[in-house]
């Protein structure tokens, strides 16, 4: 009798089942595929780059290739130009320029090389931009001088918000502004400047403008005459004795001041001379009349 031979069973074992399944769900297919070679992919480097003879190799390398980059011809600026500026302000940007030239643009902070421009008391505003051609352009909004303010250190040139932009070493250096002075004379420049505007015929006398109180101006002319305006409306005042001066000549006369404080009632205070020169007609009148 032949001995009898058992088939193999074609059925999967337990085992071969449940990695089969495993291996067909979709997490662990994706990370069969993709996340152990990423593992050790990244423990190999890890491993590789903690050498610090590879850390030193490779910083140097990329220093080397950022540099070269930098200084490529086109990423060079070779030459500084300034813009509405005049020679004095030009020359000194020139020389506070904190870059030696050439140098390369990455190098340059742009919004600091502003800022250090715009810190020049003379200088409103400024804009710095790079050219073609390696050519770093400054363009600069010069604060324009309004009045001269007299202090005890001496003469300030003044723009029409009240910064000091220059020093002047007498009038005769700025004859076309008009001089200020007193305790907030720099806080009202554009309402200064309106009166000098509207001084019309009297500008070729007038030696300045005093603040008086900080709170209004006199105007104070030739001959030691005086026009003391009032807090508000100052210009119109103002125009009300240029019509009373031209209409009757009351500043030709020995008037020391003339007071507009009060728009009702405007006051003429004569000079000592003049006071003395009436009494001295009137006390002559009284007599003639109590000898008749």
């Amino acid at each position: 009798m032949s001995p009898v031979t058992r088939r193999a069973d074609p059925a999967p074992s337990r085992w071969s089942y449940r990695v089969h399944r495993i291996l067909l769900t979709p997490l662990y297919r994706r990370l069969l595929r993709f996340g152990i070679p990423f593992a050790l992919s990244f423990a190999i480097a890890a491993s590789y780059l903690s050498d610090p003879k590879v850390q030193q190799s490779l910083w140097s390398t990329i220093a080397s290739v950022r540099e070269q980059i930098e200084t490529r011809p086109e990423f060079m600026v070779k030459l500084l130009s300034v813009e509405g500026a005049s020679d004095g302000i030009a020359e000194y940007i020139h020389d506070s320029f904190p870059y030696a030239l050439p140098a390369s643009s990455f190098d340059m902070d742009l919004d600091a090389v502003r800022l250090a421009v715009e810190e020049f008391p003379a200088v409103a505003d400024a804009t710095v931009r790079l050219r073609q051609g390696g050519v770093l352009a400054v363009t600069v909004r010069e604060r324009q001088p309004a009045a001269l303010l007299r202090t005890s250190q001496g003469l300030m040139v003044l723009d029409v918000e009240g910064i000091t932009i220059a020093t002047a070493q007498s009038r005769a250096a700025r004859p076309n502004l008009p001089v200020l002075t007193g305790e907030g004379a720099r806080d009202h420049v554009a309402e200064a400047i309106e009166i000098q505007q509207a001084a019309g015929p009297l500008r070729a006398r007038m030696r300045g403008l005093v603040r008086m109180g900080e709170r209004r101006w006199d105007v104070v002319l030739d001959r030691d005459q005086r026009i003391m305006l009032p807090e508000d409306t100052p210009v119109r005042a103002l125009e009300r004795v240029i019509v009373l001066n031209e209409s009757q000549d009351m500043l030709e006369r020995d008037i020391a001041a003339i007071d507009m404080r009060l728009a009702q009632r405007p006051t003429l205070r004569m000079k000592e001379r003049a006071v003395e020169s009436w009494w001295r007609v009137r006390n002559m009148g009284s007599g003639q009349v109590s000898n008749d």
